[in-house]
């Protein structure tokens, strides 16, 4: 299981014209299909004269929530292939809409599959893409008495300090990559005393 991955950082856009057809392509991070359909949303209105309003997307790590829609066009030529440019860039958590004008002249299924394609890879291009890591919280708790112990741990292992409560029971969550977490969690049961849960 891999504990990272590709995204893009905010939006981008592309544009790609065949045969006085013009195709909009536009990017962007979505973590959620809430943000997707508000997106969508919000292309159709603004490009209400379009004739298609086509998109793809892939969301979460594991990459297996995605959505192809061809809005009308002949049934894959639009949606899968600029999926299919998500899937060859390995991008996640990625929305593309490419808005078509027709321009009077039909493309056909191979034209407008390679038309959307090109499309979509405009936006890509276009796009600053960045990897980023899976990350996982590890609760810890412990007494005040190995406080020391814990902290040489987090030290060296370096996760993000969320949450810090020392009393006589003290408690931390942390956040690590996942490939870490479980090293991070046998180190720190290795002080007697410590228990650890991950999320």
């Amino acid at each position: 299981m891999t504990d990272s991955y590709l995204t893009i950082i905010g939006s981008s856009r592309g544009e790609y014209s065949e045969k006085r057809s013009k195709f909009l392509a536009f990017a962007h991070h979505v973590e959620t299909t809430d943000e997707v359909k508000a997106l969508v949303s919000q292309y159709e209105r603004e490009y209400y004269d379009a004739r298609h309003v086509c998109y793809a997307y892939v969301l979460g790590h594991l990459r297996q929530d995605f959505r192809a829609v061809d809005n009308g066009e002949p049934s894959g030529t639009a949606g899968r292939p600029i999926l299919g440019q998500l899937n060859k860039h390995e991008l996640t958590d990625t929305l593309i809409v490419v808005v078509r004008y027709f321009g009077g002249i039909k493309l056909g299924t191979s034209g407008l599959q390679q038309a959307y394609k090109q499309a979509a890879l405009e936006a890509i291009a276009a796009a600053v893409t960045e990897e980023r890591t899976v990350d996982v919280t590890v609760e810890v708790r412990f007494e005040y008495p190995l406080m020391n112990e814990v902290m040489r741990v987090v030290k060296d292992m370096g996760p993000r300090i969320l949450e810090q409560d020392f009393q006589i029971q003290c408690r931390l969550v942390l956040r690590i990559r996942m490939g870490e977490s479980q090293r991070l969690e046998e180190r720190l049961r290795q002080i007697r005393g410590v228990t650890t849960c991950a999320n």
